[in-house]
């Protein structure tokens, strides 16, 4: 869940860097010290004082792999899955909702079924792939969207969860589409607004498919398989999913609840190729074309497949530091830093703030705390 506000903040990169971006074979980190914690700790009290930074509740940075320094607060909370959540101290052992980072890990598991054979490749035909809805394939046009539309969010279809804020309201897409009786059919009939590929339009109706055909490809439930194949091989505590309630399905768009370590580690595996302990979790080829730029959103701004690619810029000097991450409503991010080796994780409760003002204290805590004595 997103605001134009934020869209139109980000800075882009040229191609180049974007491709090298993340993956330790593709880039290599330069040599630095990491500030210490007490370093860190007197930059994050100084910004909060200010008010430049506000509704913190988890702050974790890693660097070679390694937890560098780890920050928690309290305040109110708010959960797809528990509701209103009134003065929560949080911690290492405090779940937490991703909100719209859950695309990013969506991403990742369908790479994952990709390489075992049990979903559709990027360049297979989506309505193919829902023969229940063979009314809607036959109507023209249709057959020129496909998986990799789904994965770069350029289907061409009628959508705007952006201008319509969330809430109850029916024009907003997202929430139309969980009063839907039939999600999948709601999001397969939206009408052909433009040439499929020509235009990123964000929408949680493509990872709500892509989460479709993960579970009926794999014949697991979306959580019990992100469990199996992401979640315990990489060791993490308790992990749940939001359903929807018109329907029961995932919530693949924005349910995920995990500890704020657990996050970090996603982070961290993207970092280091698919590769935790030794073994190849997601392939390292579906890692390259997923933070290939697929589409450009706005101001350079690019997107892959569910993971957002830019830069933040720090310093006097406004040097831009690229990245590939995740990003949630309410200020939940995931970064990757590769050209740094450092991967961020944060969770925030701002979700009653504008995206502008989500992005100011987003900048802060990047450009203020994290990144200054790395760049």
């Amino acid at each position: 869940m997103h605001t134009p506000e934020l869209l139109r903040s980000m800075t882009g990169l040229d191609r180049r860097s974007f491709l090298l971006a993340l993956g330790g074979t593709l880039i290599a980190p330069r040599a630095f010290a990491a500030p210490s914690p007490e370093q860190f700790r007197a930059r994050l009290a100084e910004a909060e004082s200010a008010g430049r930074i506000s509704g913190l509740h988890a702050l974790l940075v890693s660097q070679g792999g390694k937890l560098v320094f780890e920050h928690y607060g309290k305040g109110d909370d708010e959960s797809e899955i528990l509701g209103q959540l009134p003065s929560v101290v949080f911690g290492p052992d405090v779940p937490h909702d991703l909100r719209s980072v859950s695309k990013s890990v969506v991403g990742l598991a369908y790479g994952i079924a990709l390489a075992a054979g049990k979903v559709p490749p990027p360049e297979a035909k989506l309505y193919e792939q829902f023969p229940e809805y063979a009314d809607l394939a036959r109507q023209p046009g249709r057959d020129r969207i496909t998986i990799h539309h789904l994965l770069s969010m350029t289907l061409g279809l009628e959508w705007d969860e952006l201008t319509i804020p969330y809430g109850d309201d029916l024009r907003n897409s997202e929430i139309a589409m969980e009063a839907a009786p039939d999600r999948f059919r709601f999001i397969l009939e939206r009408p052909i607004v433009c040439e499929p590929g020509t235009k990123w339009t964000y929408c949680g109706g493509a990872t709500a498919l892509l989460g479709h055909l993960i579970s009926r490809g794999t014949g697991e439930g979306l959580l019990a398989y992100g469990r199996r194949v992401l979640f315990e091989p990489l060791g993490f505590g308790p992990v749940d999913w939001a359903r929807g309630e018109s329907d029961g399905q995932y919530r693949a768009a924005s349910g995920l609840r995990m500890l704020p370590r657990d996050l970090l580690k996603i982070g961290q595996l993207a970092r280091a190729g698919g590769v935790w302990n030794g073994q190849q979790i997601v392939p390292q080829d579906w890692l390259k074309r997923s933070v290939t730029p697929a589409v450009t959103v706005e101001n350079g701004f690019r997107y892959g497949y569910h993971w957002y690619l830019n830069a933040s810029r720090v310093g006097a000097s406004q040097h831009a530091e690229p990245w590939v991450g995740g990003i949630g409503w309410g200020g939940q991010r995931l970064y990757i830093f590769s050209g740094l080796d450092l991967v961020v994780a944060q969770y925030c409760g701002n979700y009653d703030r504008s995206g502008m003002e989500q992005r100011r204290i987003n900048d802060a805590i990047i450009g203020e705390v994290v990144l200054p004595g790395f760049v």
